[in-house]
């Protein structure tokens, strides 16, 4: 019987060689998976369907079906955005970024900075209090704790006052999501649904690609948009973390409307149904703020958030400033920053002192080394955990939202950002990065060099797992 099995683990292993060979990204990856396909089957073969694929073809069907039978809906939202359009002062950074999210970067907005989960939860469960028509509601991670419970209770109060609510979760995020949670919010009418990554026969056994989008959007009207989840660590109640760090935006305009888009395709994906939402865009009186919305995902052509990336590093004139907790960029994002630094530009990155993955944080020191050497500057925050996913370019746009700076987020996780240009936000967003550097360890080369031998051979091996962590 074992003879049986190893021959046919092999054929498999045949066979799931030519899809690793048609479909893995790079050569090196092609080879790697190739190679152990055939050497240990039995092993490698459930590895490569689970953590293999990078592109999520479900979801690309379900979305080309969803323009055909709303294009000329979706034509008509162009139309009545077009007079908020912003003519970008440098058409190529404009291009770029318009043509990755293929939406328009809209004007007429205003925008307000959240620092940190208590200001975040208040301006949203204040904005859910205000809905008069509808509440669209996504998140990653829902724990059903003190924060989970406050956002269930405000959700439930709306309902009960007839307005229609959409609550999106990623299954693999909110594992520990209790039924009850659930049934409580689905018997008030609320409409509450899991992302379901695994739906359809050829995503059976994807475990790899999750939704990592935090959108709340209010009446078409106000949207929020950032890194944190719901649970009362992100209001720093973790015993293991303590003071949690975070970054969320609120936005009012037109732009929501483009986040209100990427919620529709994700819901459409999960349910086959579309909510009936407003789609007129309401400009904000003396609102001077530029906004462009970038979904990314595994199910784009490109890779949006890599791109996105290196778009905004490549742009840079005079700084690049980059905050994330998970600071694992690959060949061609460390060529960008190496090349910012040669061209003079000021690199400095924020990371956590404290990492709460511990392949993350062995991962960083295989690299680190080398941006140091450079001159860029990269800090470790000390306070507690750093979770916020921001940049900063020049003194000229902002981004914020929920993409790391890992493949996780290049590549296998759906994501968004918001990009902002408007001067009083970036001037928030340089003095929100000089409080946190004001707060943390610069780095030097001997806090690499002066590891042991151990140290470094952990991180040269955990960086070799940076596909999929």
């Amino acid at each position: 019987m074992f003879p049986v099995i190893i021959a046919i683990a092999h054929m498999l292993g045949i066979f799931s060689s030519v899809n690793a060979l048609m479909a893995t990204r790079t050569s090196q990856g092609a080879i790697a998976w190739i190679v152990a396909l055939n050497s240990f089957p039995l092993i490698t073969v459930p590895a490569y369907w689970i953590f293999g694929r990078n592109k999520f073809k479900g979801y690309v069907k379900a979305r080309n079906t969803l323009d055909e039978q709303h294009d000329q809906h979706i034509t008509s939202v162009r139309r009545k955005v077009e007079p908020f359009r912003f003519k970008a002062g440098n058409k190529q950074h404009g291009m770029v970024g318009e043509t990755l999210a293929q939406l328009p970067i809209l004007n007429s907005n205003s925008v307000d900075l959240l620092i940190d989960g208590e200001k975040t939860f208040d301006s949203i469960i204040k904005g859910i209090g205000e809905a008069e028509v509808y509440i669209l509601v996504q998140f990653y991670i829902i724990h059903d704790d003190g924060l989970g419970r406050r956002l269930k209770q405000a959700l439930l109060e709306k309902a009960r006052e007839d307005v229609r609510v959409f609550l999106l979760y990623d299954e693999i995020g909110s594992h520990s999501l209790p039924r009850g949670y659930i049934d409580e919010m689905r018997r008030a009418g609320i409409a509450v649904h899991s992302f379901q990554s695994t739906r359809g026969s050829s995503n059976r056994f994807q475990l790899n690609f999750r939704n990592h989008r935090k959108i709340v959007v209010v009446d078409g009207k106000t949207g929020w948009v950032g890194g944190h989840n719901v649970g009362d660590e992100y209001l720093g109640l973790s015993p293991k973390f303590g003071s949690w760090r975070d970054t969320h935006v609120k936005i009012t305009g037109p732009a929501v409307l483009e986040l209100q888009i990427s919620f529709l395709e994700d819901y459409h994906w999960a349910t086959d149904t579309l909510p009936d939402v407003a789609w007129e865009p309401v400009a904000v009186p003396g609102g001077d703020a530029a906004v462009l919305i970038l979904p990314s995902g595994p199910a784009d052509d490109l890779e949006t958030a890599s791109l996105m990336y290196q778009q905004a590093i490549h742009s840079a004139e005079r700084r690049i400033w980059i905050a994330s907790p998970y600071f694992v960029p690959d060949e061609s994002v460390l060529s960008a920053l190496h090349l910012a630094a040669l061209r003079g530009v000021e690199v400095r990155i924020l990371i956590p002192d404290v990492a709460d993955k511990k392949l993350v944080y062995y991962s960083a020191f295989a690299f680190v080394g080398e941006l140091l050497r450079e001159g860029i500057e990269i800090y470790r925050y000390l306070p507690g955990f750093l979770h916020e996913k921001v940049f900063l370019v020049d003194d000229r746009m902002a981004g914020i939202g929920t993409a790391n700076f890992d493949n996780r987020s290049f590549r296998l996780n759906f994501e968004i950002t918001a990009l902002i240009v408007e001067k009083g936000l970036t001037r928030a967003v340089e003095q929100m990065f000089l409080d946190d550097f004001a707060r943390s360890e610069k780095m030097t080369i001997q806090d690499v060099e002066n590891r042991p031998w151990w140290f470094k051979m952990l991180a040269r091996a955990s960086y070799l797992t940076a596909p999929v962590q």
